[in-house]
């Protein structure tokens, strides 16, 4: 760790950060399954997985204008203490035994909705709190965070089958309540409300929100990465979508060895996110590095599940440490060349874009998996997502590399 990187506003995100993702892991598992075993229907539950993502391919872009003039620390902790309230009203519900699929899946809607602006305002608020020459560092230590919260799934599953779902809820109300006290305290430069005029109306919003298009439209590098993490985010969020109801299912190894399976995946993240805190990719090599990632993982995603448990397990660690390899060198480098006063509208129009393949992913795969086994569904995704690696990020390598080759 250095004083350079380890300073009071990182320190404080990167604590609440911990603590929020640690009860989301646990209450996430928690609905995903409430809903599954109330519905029994694995269509059902593709569409409250859908719900969830609904309102992120339009959330963002409304968002997107409003972070960038806007303090981006104080729409992170409002959104926190929002979602504590809410997480305690779930619990409320479930204690009084009601359950009503419409209801929960409108509740989906809504904390889809928190969740997206709140992903948009974290990701253009943590490019500020960061040196530029500390990216890579920075988003090494970010990149470990989901990991390690998501290693809560075997709690979770440990939890539900001694209390069931209500600890949970309770557990990730306090969870986003604590970080958003610690949110509190952060101290950004929030140098994008310099350029903010003051009597903008809708009018200025609308030239805002349009300007985040056309910042994409002009840069082709982002526009190709924008382009295949559609498809890629498609095929991720089927295979997601489908991996609980395969482990549930009658042939399946049941929840538990889900959890496993799942934590085996963050594992390897973590470790891999650690590794690159250490480890600096050569600056040349950062496209290739990336593009043979997005070559295996199409490949591996689509085969695992036909590789007994044991297996499936060590190959799911090592789908993580090569998912945070590439996620590392995305985010990082990307953020690094979005100038700070359209973070908001990039991340804004990548978000809608991304999230609009991720619903398309979960629908379809949802409906797909009413008639065809699941496992054929998720490696027929997986080809989809092998053909745009070389349909959309081989012929625009030239512009990509120009991204994705930074020194950060």
């Amino acid at each position: 760790m250095t004083c350079k990187l380890w300073n009071k506003n990182f320190t404080i995100i990167t604590l609440g950060s911990v603590v929020s993702l640690c009860g989301n892991a646990l209450s996430g598992f928690a609905i995903s399954l409430l809903v599954l075993n109330y519905t029994g229907s694995t269509f059902l539950y593709a569409l409250f997985m859908m719900a969830y993502n609904l309102p992120k391919l339009v959330m963002p872009l409304l968002a997107g204008p409003y972070i960038d003039n806007f303090p981006r620390a104080k729409v992170i902790y409002t959104l926190d203490f929002t979602s504590a309230g809410l997480y305690l009203l779930i619990w409320y519900l479930l204690h009084q035994s009601f359950f009503v699929f419409w209801a929960f899946l409108a509740a989906a809607l809504i904390i889809g909705s928190i969740d997206s602006v709140y992903q948009v305002a974290y990701d253009s608020l943590y490019p500020t709190l960061v040196p530029t020459d500390r990216y890579a560092k920075a988003y090494a230590v970010s990149s470990a965070l989901y990991p390690l919260a998501a290693v809560m799934l075997p709690v979770a599953a440990w939890v539900y089958g001694r209390w069931g779902f209500e600890p949970l809820f309770i557990a990730n109300a306090a969870s986003f309540f604590v970080a958003a006290c610690f949110e509190t305290q952060i101290r950004a430069p929030e140098l994008q409300l310099e350029h903010k005029d003051e009597n903008a109306g809708l009018a200025y919003l609308r030239h805002e929100f349009r300007a985040g298009f056309a910042y994409l439209k002009r840069e082709t590098g982002l526009l190709f990465i924008t382009s295949y993490f559609f498809v890629t985010m498609m095929a991720g969020n089927a295979a997601m979508t489908l991996y609980l109801p395969w482990f549930q299912s009658g042939g399946g190894p049941g929840y538990q060895m889900y959890s496993y399976f799942m934590a085996a995946n963050v594992l390897g993240r973590f470790v891999g996110g650690a590794a690159q805190y250490k480890i600096k990719y050569p600056t040349a090599r950062k496209f290739a590095i990336a593009f043979c990632v997005y070559v295996t993982l199409s490949v591996v995603d689509g085969s695992v599940l036909y590789l007994p448990i044991t297996v499936m397990t060590v190959v799911s660690f090592f789908e993580g440490v090569l998912g945070v390899t590439s996620y590392n060198i995305r985010i990082s480098t990307t953020q690094s060349y979005v100038p700070n006063d359209y973070r908001g509208r990039f991340n804004g129009v990548f978000q809608m874009v991304t999230f609009g393949g991720s619903i398309v992913g979960q629908l379809v795969s949802g409906a797909l998996a009413e008639t065809l086994p699941i496992r054929a569904v998720i490696s027929g995704f997986m080809v989809l997502n092998f053909i745009a690696v070389f349909a959309i990020m081989l012929p625009g390598r030239k512009y990509v590399k120009g991204i994705y080759n930074r020194d950060v």
